[in-house]
């Protein structure tokens, strides 16, 4: 495996890069980070590369004629022929210790191979904990990434573009019509990348200068780019083609303003007759300020066409979109439950699902607690199991199976570590166990979360509420009375991932999640998981099995007794899960 590459770049921000106002412009920003990427990109593959997307960037921060850019990039993660890339931008003033973050984007490159050979990629190195993070959470985010437009497409369908609706009943709502502007650039030599294709960020650049005009249209002010949902390269343009980008103000958002443009490439001969080649999209989100320095309200706009309908309500949904990740990010966890599971929002839930996980796994501190033992003998009973000792018979699910005897020296000890991590507002824990069964099929078996009732304790029903993906499932979950108290309930979202490439681990990741169709119940008290799941190892025949829960109020009363010496409750519980797994792997054998 080779070490993640990297590569960065400082800027100094002179007159000739800012706008009219010393700050530096945002297309001059997205070639930098352009370039920067692309040479991270080529300096993993060995071989050029081409810019396939990049994904939503928000900019925090401005930058003034003097100050210094700094931009890092490093490949997060190698597939088959393309690579991710992050790419983080910060901002420095030589005359102080000034520093900010400006923004952090992840590019998606692809490798081509001089002759167009065969392309399989090598694999990136983590040496960090961060590496790894960004490792894993690269799968996610790629597939997020491919299922973006069919999640825009429906949240349009739902907004109600397919009704007779026009959004043009307003009062004083400006047509979008009037906000249109086109576009053509001619690509010359200096356009060009190393390859001979026009260089991405150069493209960028001209849609940022296009966009910003058709915004200025409507505000009768310069804008200020604020966000990106998305750049997609769909084919590539060489030198001598002719751009043209075409702009239009999607639709307003009191603050803030959407605009989308389009480019379209010919050459000498699609110019003649007029044979477009799409070749790039991207929404653009400006804001605008007054003579004061406060941000101005955009006036609505309106649409009678339409493709001019799609494109409000496609930006309703984007909008949308866009808030839900916002919200998942920034929102308190102690909310978690009040957090309702919509179309909107289902894809960044999921991502946030398992990125979690993998960031409370990686998390450093965990303290070793305790390591015990684990005997099959004393756990019958949790796993329904009917022993005979003097026969040392049990009969599980129908099936005979020889319990050792306790006094043998093969009676099967294993151990169980069990670890805590203690932060300033949580307190999680985190059990270790070894499986004697292959990683794939315990993956199998404790991805469905209905067969943990045979072996959870506290677990009475499961069963399935909604098949999000096949990957994704809403379970509801009932629990026995703890301590006398009314029984528990939860209402969890699992989502499981099956590892991209060799090393990777299974991923289980669980988090509690709220729907309108499964309210709380006065039987029952709802409780929440924030964050819970496994993750499995192969390790030869057998497997290495971490399971990691983040302790709320809801959980706590499951773990406590654990955690102050008065009983093993969790060692028990992860006993009669190595059980399980073991016992339906022999069921299997027999069969």
């Amino acid at each position: 495996m080779a070490a993640a590459a990297q590569v960065h770049m400082c800027q100094t921000i002179f007159p000739a890069h800012t706008n009219y106002r010393g700050e530096l412009g945002a297309g001059q920003l997205l070639k930098w980070i352009d370039t920067t990427a692309c040479l991270a990109a080529e300096k993993h593959a060995g071989m050029p590369c081409v810019t396939a997307s990049v994904d939503d960037i928000q900019f925090e921060e401005t930058a003034r004629v003097g100050q210094i850019i700094s931009i890092n990039a490093k490949v997060n993660r190698a597939f088959t022929t393309s690579m991710e890339v992050s790419v983080k931008v910060t901002l420095q003033d030589p005359l102080t210790t000034f520093q900010k973050l400006i923004c952090v984007a992840f590019s998606t490159y692809v490798a081509k191979p001089l002759h167009n050979g065969k392309v399989d990629l090598k694999p990136v190195e983590f040496v960090t904990a961060q590496d790894f993070l960004e490792h894993t959470l690269a799968a996610e985010r790629r597939k997020i990434r491919l299922d973006h437009e069919r999640v825009c497409k429906n949240l349009v369908e739902e907004c109600g573009m397919n009704s007779e609706q026009v959004c043009n009943q307003e009062e004083g709502a400006i047509s979008t019509d009037l906000t249109h502007v086109q576009s053509t650039e001619l690509v010359l030599p200096p356009h060009a990348n190393h390859q001979g294709n026009t260089f991405g960020g150069q493209i960028m650049a001209w849609m940022e200068t296009v966009a910003v005009i058709s915004a200025s249209r409507l505000c009768r002010l310069h804008p200020t780019l604020k966000s990106v949902d998305m750049f997609k390269f769909r084919g590539p343009s060489t030198v001598g083609d002719r751009l043209v980008f075409n702009a239009i103000v999607n639709n307003t958002f009191q603050k803030s303003i959407e605009v989308g443009v389009r480019v379209e490439a010919f050459n000498c001969e699609e110019w003649a007759k007029g044979q477009a080649r799409h070749i790039n999209s991207a929404f653009l989100i400006f804001n605008a300020v007054n003579e004061h320095g406060e941000l101005i309200t955009f006036p609505r706009v309106k649409s009678i066409t339409k493709d001019g309908l799609r494109r409000y309500h496609g930006a309703i949904a984007r909008k949308k979109i866009r808030l839900a990740r916002k919200y998942i990010l920034l929102k308190q966890e102690d909310n978690c439950t009040l957090d309702f599971w919509d179309r909107g929002n289902q894809a960044d839930k999921i991502e946030s699902n398992v990125t979690a996980l993998t960031v409370l796994a990686e998390k450093p501190g965990w303290e070793m607690i305790s390591t015990s033992l684990d005997y099959l003998y004393p756990l019958c009973s949790s796993l329904k199991l009917n022993p005979n000792p003097s026969s040392r018979k049990a009969k599980w699910i129908g099936v005979d199976r020889h319990i050792p005897n306790p006094a043998s020296s093969h009676w099967p000890a294993k151990k169980i570590k069990m670890f805590t991590l203690e932060e300033t507002d949580a307190l999680s824990v985190k059990v270790e166990m070894q499986v004697r069964i292959s990683s794939e099929l315990a993956f199998s078996l404790l991805s469905d979360f209905r067969h943990h009732v045979q072996w959870a304790k506290h677990y009475s029903t499961c069963k399935v509420i909604q098949n999000v993906t096949e990957e994704d499932k809403i379970y509801h979950i009932t629990s026995i009375s703890i301590n006398g108290n009314k029984p528990d309930d939860f209402l969890i979202l699992v989502s499981q991932r099956k590892p991209c490439k060799t090393g990777d681990p299974y991923i289980i990741a669980v988090r509690s999640v709220a729907l309108t169709s499964v309210p709380p119940s006065e039987n029952y008290c709802r409780r929440e998981i924030k964050c819970a799941g496994f993750l499995i190892y192969p390790d030869g025949n057998s497997s290495f099995v971490s399971y990691c829960i983040q302790g709320t109020p809801g959980v706590m009363p499951y773990v406590a007794a654990t955690l102050d010496g008065s009983s093993k409750s969790i060692e028990d519980t992860a006993s009669g899960c190595i059980h399980f797994l073991e016992l339906q792997s022999s069921t299997m054998d027999c069969i």
